[in-house]
């Protein structure tokens, strides 16, 4: 989750600056290590360090571009039969480390707390996975991270599984149960909200307000179950509901209990169905997602009303395995929302208007990647996003009243251990990259959306980054 940075921190001036040269010294400490470790023997490399001890098989098995956590059709096969494929003993445990440098077109006033206005060097996040099968039936993959720039640690990513097999139809089915802490983020396609483009970001550099719920506003504030069917490797469907932990379980596990929407009332439904099959040489997906919730915002059940929230998305995907081994990919989402923040405007969160239909809108979001990896060590991905909604002055605080966004996004990426040669064999890989983000509007307008003279450009960013698994 992105903290709360819209208060910038007085800091002493020799505080500062001893601040910051450690904070460098850290934020280089994967490029270092990566450094120390390409100066070993060469060995065979795996995939996602875990789960590649546990398969036996390269990273480019399961993910495109030999990193993740783009899935290839094989990765895909392997999480929804609950992580359970093994060839050996394994230690079900791994860790990550991500760190980078961004620079915004124009300084960012005020600046994000304990960082400078500009060009920031951010250790954003160290994760420590569990990450594993046991026999036939169960897996889990759970992650938890250091948030570098908010400096917590938080529980993150998490999805238990229970999986068996049974013929439905005729066709040989995967049957299983999922406990996650996020809509979507059990889902085996890049296209929706919890691993879709781009695979890394920053807390450092500014984003657009506006985003429906399921695009990670439950994230690590939900718990859900759901089960689902995977037929004849073709037909996928899901259904479930998600609720909200109590405050204080919340707070032991490192999420803010107020960061989020609030308290789901009774349960939120959540539904999911997919098609997969051969199409253009590659393999094409279809699919459609639903989540309805009503929500107590920040947890006041004092009105009597709640927010409520329904999200209908649409997805597709293709990926092509070229005969040299390279690979085309391309993704795409749409989200609809239709909101009403009743709850809110009667407890008088946001305003001045009051009533039912003090906030009563509908939300867009449109996100689409192309992307082309050669020989699972250099990767180059285009993508564009948009974000339109009906102008509501009491929800929305920019001078324009609306939550229009759009712009686009360039990454390029190395992968030297991509294609199963690394140093220290199964248990390390990296990927450095470069991320460029273009922003056409940003909360509501080109210019002046902030009626300062904020222009949407000014939030452009580069970022320059290293990913280390191991």
């Amino acid at each position: 989750m992105t903290p709360d940075r819209k208060v910038a921190q007085q800091r002493k001036p020799a505080a500062s600056t001893r601040s910051t040269w450690i904070k460098r010294s850290l934020l280089l400490l994967p490029l270092v290590s990566a450094g120390a470790i390409m100066t070993l023997p060469v060995h065979s490399a795996k995939a996602v360090p875990a789960f590649a001890e546990q398969t036996g098989l390269p990273c480019s098995a399961c993910h495109v571009g030999g990193f993740g956590p783009q899935l290839t059709p094989f990765g895909r096969e392997f999480k929804l039969d609950g992580y359970t494929l093994r060839a050996q003993k394994s230690v079900p445990l791994a860790a990550m480390a991500v760190a980078s440098l961004t620079h915004t077109k124009r300084d960012q006033v005020p600046a994000p707390d304990g960082l400078d206005q500009n060009d920031n060097v951010a250790f954003d996040q160290g994760s420590i996975f569990i990450a594993g099968g046991l026999g036939k039936h169960f897996g889990m993959f759970s992650q938890t991270t250091y948030d570098g720039v908010g400096q917590a640690w938080a529980w993150d990513n998490t999805d238990i599984r229970a999986v068996t097999k049974a013929n439905l139809f005729g066709a040989d089915t995967t049957l299983g149960l999922t406990l996650n802490n996020s809509p979507t983020v059990q889902d085996a396609w890049n296209t929706t909200p919890a691993w879709g483009f781009p695979y890394t970001d920053t807390a450092v550099s500014g984003t657009p307000d506006a985003a429906p719920l399921i695009d990670d506003g439950l994230a690590t504030e939900s718990v859900g179950l759901s089960a689902y069917a995977w037929i004849g490797q073709k037909f996928y469907l899901e259904g479930g509901a998600y609720t909200t932990p109590a405050a204080g379980t919340l707070n032991w596990l490192g999420a803010d209990p107020s960061g989020g929407p609030g308290n789901i009332h009774g349960l939120a439904p959540y539904g999911r169905v997919a098609w997969q099959g051969n199409a253009g040489g590659g393999t094409l997906e279809l699919g459609a997602f639903v989540l309805n919730a009503n929500v107590y915002p920040d947890r006041d059940m004092s009105s009597g009303f709640t927010d409520h929230y329904t999200d209908l998305g649409f997805d597709a995907s293709w990926q092509k395995q070229l005969a040299s081994g390279d690979v085309l990919s391309a993704q795409a989402r749409y989200v609809h929302e239709n909101a009403n923040y009743r709850a809110s405007c009667a407890l008088g969160m946001i305003g001045p208007m009051t009533g039912p239909d003090c906030a009563s809108v509908g939300l867009n979001e449109l996100r689409g990647d192309f992307g082309y990896h050669w020989h699972n060590k250099l990767g180059a991905t285009i993508g564009a996003f948009s974000i339109t909604g009906d102008s509501n002055s009491a929800l929305y605080d920019s001078s324009t009243a609306s939550p229009d966004s759009n712009g686009v996004m360039l990454q390029l990426d190395y992968s030297p251990w991509g294609d199963g040669n690394g140093p220290l064999g199964k248990r390390v890989n990296l990927q450095l990259g470069l991320q460029a983000t273009f922003y056409g509007k940003f909360n509501g307008a080109s210019t002046n959306y902030d009626g300062a003279g904020a222009n949407a450009s000014d939030n452009n960013a580069v970022r320059v980054y290293s990913w280390l698994a191991f």
